[in-house]
C-alpha cells in the first residue's frame, strides 16, 4: 500500500535464521522508504506499559505548582519537568527560522550517574523525581528496562539488515544517553488552535520507541512522497522511527523521516487531552558518528550533534 506505514513481526529474530533475515530485509526497506515502522513481537509486558500511562496521567492532572517542584535545571541537562510550551522541536531542526512552542508538556529521565561514570556536562545528570505520584519511580524504571532489552534487539536486527558486526553499533551504546520521556498534549478550548501541537521535527539520535493513547491529534510522519501519513500504533504494538545519527552512519541509505504531531480538529477538540511514552536510544556521548567511505557528512561527536539541537528547541520557548 503506497505512503502506508509498515509493521513487522519481529517475534522469532534471532531464534530461525531464515525468519531473522526476513525480518532484516523488511527492516531494510522501511528505513529506506518511510524512515518508520510498527512492531510487534516483542517481549514488553502490556500490563507495564499501562500502568505507566496510569502514572503519568496522574502526575499531569496534578496542580502546575505541584508539577513545577519537579521542574528539570535548564540548559542542556535533560532532565525533570518541562511546562506547557516550553520547548520548540521544529527549531531543532531549522533553527534559523521563527516557530511556535510545541503545546505540550513533559517529564524527562535520563542515565544517572554510576560506578565508572562521571557526570560529565550534563549527560549524566541525577534524575529529578516528582514526589506524586508514588508508583511513578518503579513504573519508569520497569519499562525503562524493557526499553533498553529492545532497543539492542533493534540494533542487532539494524546491523543484520546492514551487513555491518553488530558490535560497530552495539560498542558505540555502551555508555549511551538514552532518556524516556513521559509527554502530555492538553485539550485545548481554543477557537482557533494552532494546526500542530509539536513541530515538524527528526529525532536526534540512532532510534526512537513510542507509543501513544489513541486521543484525537496525534503523531504523523511526512514521507518521501510529501504526503503527511498517521502513524498509529494498535494495542500491543510499538512505533519505531531512526534519528539522526542513522542516516549518517549508513550514508543516507536510510532516512530520519519528519514527523509532528498534530491538532485535533474543532469538533474533538474538547476530548482531545493525548499522553505519549517515548524511548530515544541515543549512543554514547563521545561516540565518532561517521560513515566509511566518502563520506556524505563531516564526522562529529553525538555529544556535540544532541547539544547542537536540544538548545535550539529551547532558545525559541516561552515556558513560565
Amino acid at each position: 500500500m503506497p505512503d502506508a506505514i509498515p509493521v513487522i513481526d519481529i517475534g522469532q529474530y534471532g531464534t530461525d535464521s531464515a525468519r531473522s533475515a526476513a525480518i532484516a530485509t523488511e527492516t531494510d526497506r522501511a528505513c529506506r522508504e518511510t524512515g518508520f515502522f510498527l512492531i510487534t513481537g516483542h517481549d514488553v509486558p502490556k500490563s507495564d506499559t499501562a500502568t505507566l500511562f496510569s502514572e503519568a496521567r496522574q502526575f499531569f492532572r496534578l496542580p502546575t505548582e505541584q508539577k513545577l517542584k519537579s521542574r528539570g535545571p535548564g540548559g542542556h541537562i535533560a532532565r525533570g519537568y518541562t511546562p506547557f510550551r516550553g520547548e520548540t522541536l521544529a527549531a531543532g531542526t531549522s533553527p534559523d527560522t521563527t516557530h511556535t512552542p510545541d503545546l505540550k508538556e513533559m517529564l524527562d529521565f535520563g542515565p544517572e550517574p554510576a560506578d565508572g561514570i562521571t557526570p560529565d556536562n550534563g549527560f549524566f545528570a541525577p534524575d529529578i523525581w516528582p514526589e506524586q505520584p508514588a508508583g511513578l519511580k518503579p513504573a519508569i524504571q520497569a519499562y525503562t528496562r524493557h526499553m533498553s532489552t529492545l532497543a539492542t534487539t533493534l540494533l542487532r536486527i539494524f546491523a543484520e539488515t546492514l551487513n555491518v558486526p553488530e558490535h560497530i553499533f552495539l560498542n558505540a551504546h555502551r555508555r549511551n544517553i538514552s532518556a524516556l520521556r513521559l509527554i502530555c498534549y492538553p485539550e485545548s478550548d481554543s477557537p482557533s488552535p494552532a494546526p500542530t501541537r509539536g513541530g515538524a521535527h527528526t529525532d536526534y539520535g540512532s532510534l526512537t520507541i513510542l507509543t501513544a493513547d489513541n486521543a484525537t491529534g496525534g503523531l504523523q510522519a511526512k514521507l518521501r512522497s510529501g504526503n503527511w501519513v498517521d502513524v498509529i500504533p494498535q494495542p500491543g504494538q510499538f512505533a519505531i522511527n531512526i534519528g539522526d545519527i542513522m542516516p549518517v552512519w549508513t550514508n543516507d541509505r536510510w532516512v530520519s523521516t519528519p514527523h509532528r504531531v498534530i491538532a485535533a480538529p474543532a469538533s474533538d477538540r474538547a476530548r482531545s487531552r493525548r499522553h505519549s511514552i517515548v524511548f530515544f536510544h541515543q549512543p554514547d556521548p563521545d561516540a565518532i558518528i561517521a560513515p566509511g567511505d566518502t563520506p556524505h557528512y563531516p564526522p562529529t561527536t553525538y555529544g556535540d550533534h544532541w547539544r547542537r539541537k536540544w538548545l535550539a528547541t529551547r532558545q525559541q520557548s516561552a515556558a513560565p
